[in-house]
């Protein structure tokens, strides 16, 4: 009984002191506000900009998914070129391919080469002036195949949309997205009228149905015209940039992939898979891709916005070592008054580790608000943005934050609890 009164005592001495110890950090802190808040400001911006790496990451991650699935669970997409290994199409990386053509997406129609197929279009897209009656905007042209509203689900809400003969015609004629129709036309029916794509002359046969924005693209600032006219009028092309391919049902897609990636081969005379020029995949399987560049991508950033971390530690020592320098003679004092060592290696390092915690809660506080400005920013310009906190980054957020606080302050404490009392009574 005597032994556990014994150990009983000694701990709550312990306490005691560690309370003791804290509040004296918490008091020197206190003498200095201003070095205190420079201090923990590295570590407020480190922690800030590590969490808003992460939730604008996942955020983003959340709006690509959201709306290449928006396309259609059905899709194949072909794209020109082939792949790094097992990494992204070489399209994907900002690379110009010219290996697709026009042709490739009319044997893909044809239902002897893929029985599964509902529909595939053909794709050119580049930047244009649109002007009509002195309205000129800028806007982007779709070069697409007549299967255009069949393969994207495109509603017409007022005339038609353009025809397989007049497509093969080379006839100038557009179709008109909802914003660019209501930019350039002001209210009054764009039907029958001319605009200029270009300096171009083309009749508006048709507008679509407002249908919002896909992959950072607003699909109703944009006018469509026959693949044959923009590449052959407007953009000078004898190459496509992707083909996309609908398919009668989700459980078909593999058999469909294997038939347009034979189709594709034998158009092409390629023997060896591996020298395909050419990279058909599933809108689930883009998803997984654009998913795994963009955690690569957050992963690298979320690196970069460590760093930061490491430079407000390093301030964080040079502070904590100008206090040892000042607070000398006090050190000096409360060693020959028989203030253990240990007692002032806690007192700094408890000092160091009350700037960071501060500076950590409050970068978390800062980078969720940001975080939510960002989301709130986004989603008002109608993009699926989804905010997202990880209550795992806040964690190791905060962890870090404490890490950092050790890391960093040990060593000036050391120095601190390390001094000569005599010596130090003699500093001047």
């Amino acid at each position: 009984m005597m032994l556990n009164k014994k150990k009983s005592r000694f701990f709550c001495f312990d306490w005691c002191d560690f309370v003791g110890s804290l509040k004296v950090a918490a008091r020197g802190l206190m003498l200095h506000k201003g070095r205190a808040f420079l201090t923990s400001l590295g570590i407020t911006i480190g922690i800030a900009s590590v969490v808003m790496v992460v939730s604008i990451g996942s955020g983003a991650q959340s709006l690509i998914t959201n709306q290449i699935t928006s396309l259609g669970t059905n899709l194949i997409s072909v794209l020109p070129g082939g792949r790094f290994d097992d990494g992204p199409p070489v399209a994907m990386m900002g690379i110009t391919v010219t290996t697709l053509k026009l042709e490739d997406a009319e044997a893909i129609n044809d239902p002897v080469n893929v029985p599964n197929v509902i529909a595939a279009c053909a794709y050119v897209k580049g930047a244009v002036t649109v002007n009509a009656g002195g309205e000129a905007v800028d806007s982007f042209a779709n070069g697409v195949s007549y299967t255009y509203t069949d393969v994207e689900s495109a509603v017409i809400s007022d005339g038609r949309f353009f025809t397989e003969q007049e497509q093969n015609g080379i006839e100038k004629v557009v179709v008109l997205g909802a914003t660019v129709a209501e930019e350039v036309f002001n209210g009054v029916d764009p039907i029958g009228q001319t605009v200029k794509i270009n300096r171009e002359p083309f009749t508006v046969i048709g507008v679509l149905e407002k249908r919002g924005a896909v992959a950072f693209q607003d699909r109703d600032d944009q006018v469509f015209i026959p693949v044959t006219v923009a590449q052959k009028i407007i953009f000078g092309l004898d190459y496509i940039n992707l083909i996309r391919v609908k398919i009668d049902s989700g459980d078909n897609l593999e058999r469909a992939k294997s038939d347009i990636e034979a189709t594709i081969r034998a158009r092409h005379d390629i023997r060896d898979p591996k020298d395909d020029d050419f990279m058909a995949e599933s809108i689930a399987t883009l998803v997984g891709m654009f998913t795994a560049i963009t955690g690569v991508l957050k992963f690298f950033l979320t690196a970069i916005a460590a760093i930061s971390l490491v430079i407000g530690g390093v301030g964080i020592m040079n502070i904590m070592l100008v206090a040892v320098t000042e607070r000398t003679r006090e050190i000096g004092l409360r060693k020959a008054l028989g203030a253990q060592k240990r007692r002032i290696l806690e007192q700094f390092l408890f000092e160091a580790i009350v700037v960071t915690l501060l500076g950590g809660v409050a970068g978390i506080i800062i980078g969720v608000a940001v975080s939510a400005l960002v989301a709130l920013a986004v989603r008002s310009l109608g993009y699926d943005w989804s905010f997202a906190i990880s209550g795992t980054a806040i964690f190791i957020a905060f962890s870090v934050s404490c890490a950092v606080g050790v890391v960093f302050g040990y060593y000036p404490a050391k120095k601190a609890a390390n001094l000569n009392p005599i010596e130090a009574l003699r500093h001047e």
